[in-house]
């Protein structure tokens, strides 16, 4: 065993050195700051350091659950998860379709092009512009307006908001999923449409029974990789667009950890939300990667 590991190791260590940077970054910023977990246990005072904050064990824990407001920020979490996966899965899917319908490889790298600009804007630069777009004096109200109806309030309505939050991240990142159905399609064998032809199926036959078929397993493993990460509800997005009128349906766990732990010093309330978050995403993750394993094929380790 020893002397294939020694061949092995003969073998490969040019590639090992060259892991080595990225492995000692990973070691100092992803797990040296896990230390600081033990503030979650901790009535933790940034005076007394971790050796001289008083040991409350499961107190933070216990006082987080019973506030029902971070009640709240789950289920607003799990709610604009779930509905960004399914709206964001459906709007990739249905114009992958549409441009797989292009015969001319311009005009469709041209659409394919438009739709993946947004990906690539950081949501700082993009709440800006949907408050220009969805604000009381924005475009789409100004639209409204002159058609005889009220304002719709996008951004400070508490029941407009979450769709709202859904609607413009479907927007922004619909493209990367088009791009990946749309890759998938082209490795489709053109004998099957061929077939398809001589039987008589037309366009619509052949994409309800060849091509939505091929997309089942990718579309599966988008799903279920995205799941992984349904306690992630967007920061960047929420933070940059939400006021404290629409807490009560957009506030989500990492806003609420970022308000709790670091805008009012409350760090150990803060580090066991965050411990609270990591655990059950570790869970979801790996749940997520055994699932794509046994439906689509994909595998990590």
């Amino acid at each position: 065993m020893l002397s294939k590991l020694q061949e092995r190791f003969r073998k490969e260590w040019l590639f090992l050195l060259m892991m080595l940077p990225g492995l000692v970054l990973t070691a100092i910023f992803s797990y040296g700051p896990m230390y600081g977990i033990i503030m979650a246990f901790q009535d933790y005072n940034p005076g007394l350091g971790y050796g001289g904050s008083p040991w409350v064990g499961w107190a933070n824990f216990k006082l987080i659950f019973s506030q029902p407001a971070f009640l709240v920020t789950i289920r607003n979490t799990f709610f604009i998860s779930f509905m960004k996966i399914v709206f964001g899965t459906l709007a990739s899917v249905v114009f992958a379709l549409q441009l797989n319908e292009i015969r001319q490889n311009g005009p469709k790298r041209i659409f394919q092009t438009i739709v993946y600009i947004p990906n690539f804007i950081s949501w700082v630069i993009m709440a800006g512009i949907l408050t220009d777009i969805l604000g009381t004096n924005g475009i789409i109200n100004e639209v409204v307006k002159g058609l005889g109806g009220r304002p719709v309030q996008f951004l400070s309505n508490r029941g407009v908001f979450p769709w709202t939050l859904i609607f413009t991240d479907m927007w922004k990142t619909f493209g990367f999923g088009t791009v990946v159905y749309l890759a998938t399609m082209t490795g489709i064998d053109p004998e099957l449409y061929e077939s398809a032809v001589i039987d008589g199926a037309g366009r619509w036959r052949q994409t309800w029974s060849i091509t939505l078929p091929m997309l089942i397993p990718i579309i599966i493993l988008m799903t279920v990789l995205a799941l992984g990460n349904v306690l992630s509800a967007g920061f960047d997005q929420v933070y940059n667009l939400y006021s404290p009128s629409v807490f009560p349906t957009g506030d989500i766990i990492d806003t609420y950890v970022y308000r709790a732990g670091l805008q009012s010093g409350k760090y150990a309330i803060g580090t066991a939300v965050g411990l609270f978050k990591s655990l059950v995403s570790s869970v979801l993750i790996s749940t997520s990667l055994f699932v794509a394993y046994k439906f689509a094929g994909y595998k990590v380790f």
